[in-house]
C-alpha cells in the first residue's frame, strides 16, 4: 500500500476564517472507514505523527461526501495527531469540553444526557465516583471466576474441532455475555442488542438509526422500571436504587447512565479481541512468545491495546485561544487521531514493533483525562483471561486458507475471522 503524503491529502474546500489554507486536508480515511489487509492495519496513519507534520490540521466539510467518522458537523474539525497535543485535548478541561458527546438520542427528540461521558467537570465527578466501584479491582476479582469459567467453556466447545470463527463465534460473544451479566440484562436479548447497536453505529441509515434508538430506549426504560420493583445485585439495579450527593438518582440520570453503559459495552472489547487474534495469526512470533512466557500476557494486553486504537475522540473548544500559531475559536471541534498518537516516535521507542514487554505504555486507546474509559479495567481483565485460557487449550493457530483478513482499523473491525489449528491425535 502506497503511503500517503501531506500533499496527497490536501484539499481546497470552504473552511472557517480562522483556518489557514495550508492546514486543509481530507483525513476521513484515518479514522477507521477505509479497510486494508495489512498485518498492522493502523500503519497507514504512521506518518501523521512525524515531526514534519503540522501540529494542527483541519478537515473541512467535503461537499457531497457522506458524514463519516470525523466530528465537526457543518463546520469541519481541527485534527491533532501527535501524542503531546492529543494528551492536551483529553486533559485540558479549561479549554476543551466533552458536552454533548455520543448523544445519538437527540436525533429522536430525547433530551437526557449520556452520563458521565457528555458531562464536563466538576459535575462529571459525582457520576464517575458513583459508577467506578462497579469496575474496581475488588469487584472484578469477585467476577473473575465466572469470567474465566465462561472463557474456558466457550474455548472447550471448539478446541477439538480445530477451527473457529474467532470474530463472530467468540470475540463477538464472550465480552457481551460478561457485560450483560454485569448489568443484569436477560441473556435472551443478546441478538437484539447487537442488532440495535449495529444500526446505531454502523448502518449509515437514519431510518434504521431512529428505529434502533426507539427500540433500545423503550427496552431500557421498561427494564429500569422493572428493577425499581424487583431489585437485584446487578449494576442497573444499583443505578436505579442509588444515591448521588445524598439524593435518589433522578429518572433522567438513570436512563442517561444505563444508556451510556449499554452503548459502550457491546462492541469495543469485541473489536479489540478480533483484531488481537488477527494480529497473532498473521504474526505467529507473538503467539510463540506469549505461549512460552505467560508472565508477559498482562503487558502484552497493553501492547495490543496500544497498537489497536479502535476509537478516537473529539472535544469542543470552550473559548478562543491561540495554539501552535493558529486561533482556535469557541465552539470549534478538535478531533484527536489516536492512531497517530499511539505510534508517535517522540513518545514510544520503535513504535511500530509489537513489544509484549513494553514499559510505560501510556496510550490513548482508552482515551485519557477525566473521561478515561470507565470500563477499561474490565476490558483489560477480559483480554488477559481470554489469552490465558486460550493458550492453555489451543496450539499454534493460523488464518484458514482462503479466508479474507481485510479489516477496518477501527470499531467496525472485522466481522469474520476463521482460524484453524492442528488437533493432536488421541491414542486409543
Amino acid at each position: 500500500m502506497k503511503q500517503r503524503t501531506l500533499d496527497m491529502i490536501r484539499v481546497d474546500h470552504p473552511a472557517p476564517a480562522n483556518v489557514p489554507k495550508d492546514r486543509l486536508v481530507d483525513l476521513r480515511w484515518a479514522l477507521g472507514s477505509t479497510p486494508n489487509d495489512l498485518t498492522d492495519p493502523y500503519e497507514p496513519c504512521e506518518w501523521l505523527s512525524g515531526p514534519e507534520i503540522p501540529r494542527l490540521l483541519f478537515n473541512p466539510v467535503i461537499p457531497g461526501a457522506p458524514a463519516l467518522a470525523l466530528a465537526g458537523g457543518a463546520r469541519g474539525s481541527w485534527v491533532v495527531s501527535h501524542y503531546e497535543d492529543i494528551n492536551r485535548v483529553y486533559t485540558d478541561n479549561e479549554h476543551f469540553s466533552n458536552k454533548g458527546a455520543a448523544e445519538f438520542q437527540a436525533l429522536i427528540g430525547e433530551t437526557f444526557r449520556s452520563i458521565p461521558l457528555a458531562i464536563d467537570p466538576p459535575e462529571h465527578g459525582k457520576y464517575r465516583h458513583f459508577l467506578m466501584p462497579h469496575f474496581s479491582p475488588s469487584r472484578l476479582d469477585r467476577m473473575e471466576a465466572q469470567m474465566r469459567e465462561l472463557a474456558a467453556r466457550m474455548i472447550d466447545e471448539f478446541a477439538d474441532k480445530g477451527e473457529v470463527d474467532v470474530a463472530w463465534d467468540f470475540g463477538r460473544v464472550y465480552p457481551v455475555r460478561i457485560f450483560m451479566g454485569l448489568m443484569g440484562f436477560p441473556a435472551s436479548m443478546f441478538d437484539q442488542f447487537l442488532a440495535w447497536e449495529w444500526d446505531i453505529l454502523h448502518a449509515n441509515s437514519r431510518d434504521k438509526l431512529a428505529a434502533a434508538l426507539r427500540g433500545v430506549l423503550d427496552f431500557l426504560r421498561s427494564f429500569i422500571a422493572e428493577k425499581q420493583v424487583n431489585p437485584d445485585e446487578h449494576l442497573v439495579s444499583a443505578i436505579v436504587h442509588g444515591r448521588i450527593d445524598g439524593k435518589p438518582v433522578a429518572e433522567e440520570e438513570k436512563i442517561g447512565m444505563v444508556w451510556f453503559l449499554w452503548l459502550g459495552g457491546l462492541d469495543t472489547v469485541a473489536a479489540t479481541m478480533s483484531q488481537m487474534f488477527r494480529r497473532m495469526a498473521l504474526e505467529p512470533a507473538i503467539q510463540q512468545q506469549l505461549r512460552g512466557h505467560p508472565e508477559l500476557i498482562q503487558s502484552a494486553v497493553e501492547e495490543f491495546l496500544r497498537t489497536q486504537p479502535i476509537l478516537s475522540s473529539a472535544r469542543h473548544a470552550k473559548k478562543d485561544f491561540e495554539w501552535h500559531g493558529v486561533t482556535i475559536k469557541a465552539g470549534d471541534t478538535v478531533q484527536c487521531l489516536n492512531p497517530g498518537g499511539n505510534f508517535d516516535p517522540a513518545r514510544f521507542d520503535d513504535p511500530r514493533t509489537f513489544d509484549p514487554a513494553r514499559k510505560a505504555n501510556r496510550h490513548f486507546t482508552f482515551i485519557a483525562g477525566v473521561h478515561l474509559c470507565l470500563g477499561a479495567p474490565l476490558a483489560r481483565r477480559e483480554l488477559r483471561i481470554v489469552l490465558d485460557e486460550w493458550f492453555k487449550r489451543i496450539p499454534k493457530f493460523r488464518v484458514k486458507p482462503g479466508a479474507d483478513t481485510t479489516v477496518f482499523p477501527g470499531l467496525l473491525s472485522i466481522r469474520n475471522l476463521p482460524l484453524v489449528w492442528d488437533v493432536p491425535l488421541r491414542s486409543g
